[in-house]
């Protein structure tokens, strides 16, 4: 602090508070730096798990799309997946790892991994996530995730989907018209050992589709679940009625989402069969 004109020379108090205060905003800023530092981390890792999307699906479009949280200091465990089954079905995946921080983006590239390397072994979603729980139980997991995997055949639009504790699917039609489908399964993954996951079998009309998302879209400080459910609902079945595709579809639904003042990150992947 300087002190122009008066001849003032401050007083030693004066002096131990400054510095004091100076002391303060130092360790302010190195904070500030090694939180920035921390976010860069787990966004460059959770950029590095977070797929590229198969393309040039006969039948289907597929459009994901993912921002971290409002503020954008806390990178929190969303995923998405998608990818073709050896028997041409196609495999997708949404699901929220616990946490905010580097060890959720690690946890959630766990999950994703594990989830991948057992559907390329088991026929359908259920036996995927009963398998996937049991390994996550048996290792001890620190954080446990919720998870919603579908199979879709592109050919007749048969869609087989069960859920680990996580929000429901909204499903929307070409005439403006949408649902919300709470797919059987079970609880959180990594929790309860010994669980037996549930699945049901529906179809995704032509022109219509599945839009999968995680609670930062449709939950907020302003929005209940039931709420924002219906309103992400709403939004996909305008999209489709004013003929926008999937991509467009996922934009609409992620903006809405950010308006809200998300707290948490956010995951959206919109399915359209074509």
């Amino acid at each position: 602090m300087v002190f122009h004109g008066s001849g003032h020379r401050p007083s030693l108090d004066q002096r131990t508070l400054m510095g004091t205060l100076a002391d303060l905003a130092g360790q302010a800023l190195r904070r500030i730096r090694l939180q920035q530092a921390r976010v860069e981390l787990a966004t460059a890792l959770q950029q590095t798990m977070l797929p590229t999307l198969p393309e040039h699906l006969p039948g289907l479009e597929v459009a994901a799309r993912y921002r971290p949280s409002r503020d954008g200091l806390d990178i929190g465990g969303d995923w998405y997946d998608a990818f073709v089954m050896p028997d041409g079905t196609v495999a997708m995946e949404i699901g929220d790892a616990q946490g905010h921080d580097v060890d959720a983006a690690a946890a959630m590239g766990q999950v994703r991994a594990s989830i991948r390397a057992i559907a390329a072994r088991e026929p359908d979603p259920a036996a995927v996530l009963t398998r996937t729980n049991e390994l996550l139980v048996t290792m001890g997991a620190a954080r446990f995730a919720s998870c919603t995997m579908l199979h879709l055949d592109p050919h007749d639009g048969r869609v087989t989907g069960a859920s680990a504790g996580h929000v429901p699917v909204l499903y929307a039609c070409s005439d403006g018209s949408h649902s919300i489908r709470e797919l059987p399964g079970g609880p959180v993954l990594g929790v309860v050992p010994d669980t037996d996951y549930r699945e049901e079998t529906f179809t995704l009309d032509e022109g219509s589709v599945l839009v999968m998302v995680t609670d930062g879209v449709v939950e907020g400080p302003r929005l209940t679940l039931e709420a924002g459910l219906e309103r992400a609902g709403a939004l996909a079945g305008a999209a489709l009625h004013d003929g926008l595709n999937a991509e467009e579809t996922a934009d609409r639904i992620l903006d809405a989402a950010v308006a809200e003042d998300h707290l948490d990150d956010v995951a959206v992947l919109v399915i359209r069969r074509t």
